[in-house]
């Protein structure tokens, strides 16, 4: 089992940061992709970014491409989203995930590859 904790959420207006992290407890041997998702009321939770855990890779959905940026601290279990350039249209919860037995796919975010989830951290961004 693996426990993830965000951290980082809030509130911001247009053209403003924000930097979320997600720190994994519980075990994390065999993780080998985590990553951002988000769900605005209404809608379908949809991927933002992932990263290999412990390796290279870092894979990003369109929408933010060149505004946000994934990294890791694999010493302290730990990943962030570095968010810039927000606009309305990000606001959202922000779940982490983290999922076992398979490297992150390029461009693919899919909810059925993640095992493990966090509570969430709601980003608001108003204009």
């Amino acid at each position: 089992q693996v426990y993830l904790v965000e951290s980082g959420g809030g509130s911001v207006q247009a053209g403003g940061s924000l930097r979320l992290s997600c720190t994994a407890s519980g075990g994390t041997y065999g993780t080998n992709c985590m990553g951002w998702f988000r769900q605005a009321p209404g809608s379908e939770r949809e991927g933002v970014a992932t990263i290999n855990y412990g390796s290279t890779g870092t894979y990003y959905a369109d929408s933010v491409k060149g505004r946000f940026s994934i990294s890791q601290d694999t010493g302290k279990n730990t990943i962030h989203l570095q968010m810039n350039s927000l606009n309305p249209e990000d606001t959202a919860v922000y779940y982490c995930a983290a999922g076992r037995g398979r490297y992150c796919v390029p461009g693919v975010f899919r909810l059925a590859h993640f095992n493990f989830w966090g509570q969430g951290a709601q980003v608001t961004v108003s204009s």
